[in-house]
């Protein structure tokens, strides 16, 4: 993995090598190996690397033999082996990025379509005068960018963007959002101005400094939905999967694997495994010193059933404050997530003896994971219920009744579109706007909206768009590079998903067994005890550390006279939250680090 930035200027004047330096040292991080620039007049890259294939060759930002084109390329084409022994060209290096250029220069733009792998990366065609920014199907790796009649910039984190564009600020439309998503959902981000190449999208910069994005990959359709036997589905998503594993192990560094002890990662790690034979194989895995929520000692089971080698770390408290403003920077938006600090600490550890982590994540999204994915057609049919009645009882409910609360909560939103989201969303949409005086002017709902068949299918997809996209992927990349680590989701290979998508429903969710298919592969490779024990989740004990270890710093930061929240939001609403959850009476948690992670994001940034 790397990291890329670039500007293109419209009004004459030439790219400054200083700002590309600047940009380029804002993502250190992502590629602490080699760094490299590549400048003409008004258009101008920047390239950091963390070297994976090839290690010695294919520095960046490299030209193409046609002496017309120039990339800047971030991540790992899987099948660029294959891909290169179909290219008549003048190989000079023995990497993936020089098959990408050869492949445009023989298709053009269209040549996206013959990659595997996870990708976001920038051409400038100076035989066209063209730009085309790429970012791969499922969004695994992040590209912003900002436009404006002056110049177009554009980069793999939005901090890095700032050397170019000067001051930032808050786009307040995007808090509606945020509070909806816990993140925001692509085009937008919570910089004013700052846009996400959505997932799967190409983007094109003209000679005459015209911007248009366009899709170039979409999940399959209703229509294509394959009839098969239940046995048949299991067959098919274990050839595709063991293909991706297959695919992913594909390094010139040490390959290890992220090891929670829950059925997806034990999946993973045992095809890799397999595929791996005798050689040494390293596993990772987290845990919080609260039997409640730790799987560390699954996690061990199976690496001794794979015979790994294995490794631990204990997340506590104090790893939440010390590193929160720090994660936050490197997040380039606040933690959505808990577990974002965990993901670190865990990337930290496996850093110390592997360059790539393969996981689980993804499965949930694809193949129908989550507990609410049980209720899809009552989500769909919920409206009929009276809100007020709903609400009335969710806020009746007791701390320990926490995941019926959340349901109550979802079904209780006035529209289909509402109550598919508000299984994720911390805050209703009245809360939300009350707390910032009034609803939102803009919608984001069109993945919720969308009619693709039956209720699992519309959840699924919603899901694979917003959540999976700008909340699981952005935290997996972030903490991961923040740890100078190449994170590789096999789940996620574009043929796994366009598969998942081509199955039926009834083979995912099946007798009211949750994400049914893959548990029937990791059968035929685990152990039953390990595929059947209930979904635990990478939970965080913050409902105990709010009330001890960060209570006073919840506080401090949400209510003092400074807070970012305090002043943009209703302060009242805000410390009647941070009372009731400190009472006992009611677990806040989710809403509480949902304000709290923003005011952290907003003191890190530039403003």
């Amino acid at each position: 993995m790397c990291g890329i930035a670039g500007i293109r200027r419209f009004d004459g004047a030439p790219v400054s090598r200083e700002v590309l330096a600047e940009m380029a040292k804002r993502l250190h991080h992502r590629g602490p190996d080699d760094s490299g620039f590549f400048s003409d007049g008004s258009i101008g890259f920047a390239h950091t690397r963390l070297s994976i294939i090839d290690l010695a060759g294919s520095p960046q930002p490299m030209a193409g033999a046609s002496g017309t084109t120039t990339i800047a390329f971030n991540g790992e084409i899987l099948n660029y082996r294959q891909l290169r022994t179909e290219l008549p060209y003048p190989f000079r290096t023995n990497g993936d990025t020089e098959v990408l250029l050869a492949l445009y220069e023989q298709h053009g733009p269209s040549a996206v379509a013959k990659l595997r792998g996870q990708f976001a990366y920038a051409i400038h065609d100076a035989h066209t005068r063209e730009t085309h920014l790429f970012r791969d199907r499922l969004g695994i790796l992040p590209l912003y960018y900002y436009a404006d009649s002056a110049m177009f910039a554009f980069a793999s984190e939005i901090k890095a963007l700032l050397p170019a564009i000067g001051t930032a600020a808050v786009d307040h439309e995007s808090l509606h959002d945020y509070l909806a998503h816990r993140s925001v959902p692509a085009p937008h981000t919570l910089v004013r101005g700052v846009r996400k190449v959505p997932q799967g999208h190409h983007l094109v910069v003209t000679a005459k400094g015209q911007v248009r994005t366009e899709p170039y990959w979409e999940l399959p359709r209703e229509s294509e939905i394959r009839q098969v036997t239940p046995e048949e589905a299991v067959r098919l998503v274990d050839e595709a999967l063991t293909a991706s594993v297959r695919d992913a192990l594909v390094a010139d560094v040490p390959v290890g694997a992220y090891l929670s002890g829950g059925v997806d990662s034990s999946l993973i790690t045992a095809l890799v495994a397999r595929e791996r034979g005798d050689a040494e194989l390293h596993t990772f895995s987290a845990g919080f010193g609260d039997p409640r929520v730790d799987e560390i000692h699954h996690a061990e089971k199976v690496a001794g059933l794979v015979g790994s080698r294995h490794h631990n770390v204990i997340v506590t408290a104090d790893d939440f404050r010390d590193s929160w403003a720090k994660l936050s920077w490197h997040r380039d938006a606040p933690l959505s997530e808990p577990a974002d600090v965990a993901v670190f600490r865990l990337a930290e550890l496996a850093r110390r003896d592997v360059k790539v982590v393969l996981s689980g994540e993804g499965s949930d999204e694809l193949f129908g994971g989550y507990p609410k994915y049980r209720f899809a057609q009552a989500t769909r049919l919920a409206g009929i219920a009276p809100s007020f009645a709903l609400k009335r009882l969710e806020k009746a409910l007791p701390a320990s009744k926490a995941r019926l609360g959340v349901a109550l909560r979802a079904i209780s939103e006035p529209s289909y579109a509402e109550r598919m989201r508000g299984w994720f969303a911390p805050f209703t949409v009245s809360e939300r706007a009350a707390l910032l005086g009034g609803p939102a002017t803009r919608s984001v709902l069109a993945p919720y909206e969308n009619g693709r068949g039956d209720a699992l299918r519309r959840m699924l997809y919603a899901d694979s768009h917003t959540w999976l996209a700008d909340n699981l992927l952005e935290r997996g990349d972030r903490m991961s590079m923040a740890a100078s680590l190449e994170l590789r989701p096999p789940f996620l290979d574009h043929r796994v998903a366009e598969l998942a998508f081509s199955l039926p429903s009834n083979v995912k969710v099946r007798g009211g067994t949750t994400k049914w298919v893959v548990k029937e592969v990791a059968r035929q490779h685990l152990p039953t005890d390990i595929v059947d024990r209930p979904k635990s989740g990478f939970k965080v004990p913050l409902d105990a550390w709010f009330r001890d270890g960060l209570r006073d710093m919840a506080y401090d930061l949400l209510t003092g006279p400074t807070s970012f929240v305090g002043k943009t939001f209703d302060r009242a609403a805000v410390r009647s939250l941070l009372d009731d959850h400190d009472s006992g009476d009611r677990n806040e948690q989710p809403r509480i680090w949902t304000l709290l992670s923003l005011e952290v994001w907003h003191q890190t940034l530039s403003w």
